[in-house]
């Protein structure tokens, strides 16, 4: 079941699904705007003659009651439906009662520790799997850290430095939940504390995600320029993969950042952050800047066939060093909806270790997941130094 299907990535998600999709697999679109919901269906029907019979199913998520049929009704929902922070958690909260595994593409950490406070033991006893970030955010960065990890011996400390590079533009969707989850830092930090009381840390293991600083690109890295700490949502969710799995040695630190080859515009990049980020603080103008790019708009197809990303990771262990690289083309839309979609694949087809409760990408399906992201055209290499 899709959620969202009328939004821009939604309706992204929708259109990869239409063509990959496998035989006998049933699928459906739900959304409040029936009309919207069947122009979306006639547009795939268009491309796809099968999707004509598409059903549709009204859910909305201030009616619990919908959402509640919703998820009864599918073994896996999707949901694009964003900021999470603000529309979000009536659903989950329906899938973890009903016992529906769920996916999103969420990059926010105040919804993702909310989530996991109010409804992971729930999930935990009906079965569901609560699975966020499941696009750009944070698939390539978990699983590329996950199949690094895997390379190297497990019986000391791992060491694993990542580094992005991409070149693309955002959405309204995407913009508006970046300048809220600015304007949230106190709201953010709370959810932090209160899951940190509840998350219980692995015995005997370390593990740790420092933000960093500006630096050089380490030489091993096989980059050149500069190295500009991200702090995404990224390293809390290899976290808590290296949390909840032993592979990843008793004590494990990982480190993410931008590669950047001038050191002009590293500094011109973290200075248009701080600003965005004041500017998000001031309620007027927040408002101003979502209103240049409202919501359901997004690149054009030509713009995002020149888009592209490479996740470049490199860990160390044991006297031994591993490189991984995870590149493809537009990360925030047209990959994302990939991975978003063959996420959902994987929860309802692949044998997967049993899991439920809110887990990682990493955690629930590793490599069934990286191996279809590889046969759906992504680009996963894994070298041993």
């Amino acid at each position: 079941m899709l959620f969202g299907a009328t939004g821009y990535t939604g309706g992204l998600t929708a259109e990869y699904l239409a063509h990959h999709a496998p035989e006998g697999c049933r699928w459906a679109l739900a959304g409040r705007d029936q009309a919207r919901l069947a122009a979306v269906r006639d547009r795939l029907a268009a491309a796809v003659p099968g999707c004509a019979e598409l059903p549709l199913l009204h859910a909305d998520s201030g009616d619990p009651a919908s959402l509640a049929a919703l998820a009864a009704s599918a073994r896996v929902v999707i949901s694009t439906v964003g900021p999470y922070v603000l529309h979000g958690e009536p659903l989950v909260a329906a899938c973890a009662s009903a016992g529906t595994d769920y996916v999103d593409l969420t990059g926010e950490p105040e919804f993702i520790d909310d989530i996991y406070v109010r409804h992971h033991a729930a999930a935990v006893a009906s079965g569901a799997r609560l699975v966020h970030a499941c696009g750009f955010d944070s698939v390539p960065h978990d699983l590329g850290v996950y199949l690094t990890v895997g390379r190297l011996p497990a019986d000391g400390p791992i060491r694993v430095d990542g580094h992005v590079r991409a070149g693309g533009t955002v959405s309204g969707g995407t913009l508006a939940s970046a300048l809220l989850a600015f304007s949230r830092r106190r709201e953010t930090a709370r959810a932090g504390r209160e899951r940190r009381a509840l998350d219980p840390r692995p015995a005997g293991r370390r593990i740790r995600t420092p933000l960093g600083g500006l630096r050089r690109v380490h030489p091993d890295s096989g980059l050149q320029g500069w190295s500009v700490p991200l702090p995404t949502v990224d390293p809390q969710i290899v976290g808590r993969s290296a949390a909840a799995l032993e592979r990843y040695g008793p004590d494990f630190a990982y480190t993410h950042s931008a590669a950047v080859r001038r050191l002009p515009v590293a500094l011109a990049g973290l200075a248009g952050a701080a600003v965005l980020f004041v500017l998000a603080q001031l309620g007027p103008v927040r408002r101003w800047l979502m209103r240049r790019r409202p919501g359901g708009q997004g690149p054009s197809a030509e713009q995002r066939a020149k888009s592209w990303f490479t996740a470049r990771f490199v860990g160390e262990g044991g006297g031994r060093r591993v490189v991984t690289e995870v590149s493809g083309g537009d990360p925030g839309y047209g990959e994302t909806a990939k991975m978003l979609a063959e996420s959902a694949l994987c929860l309802a087809f692949d044998e997967l270790p049993p899991t439920s409760g809110q887990v990682t990408t990493a955690v629930a399906m590793g490599d069934a997941l990286a191996a279809r992201l590889v046969n759906a055209g992504l680009r996963i290499e894994v070298e041993q130094a």
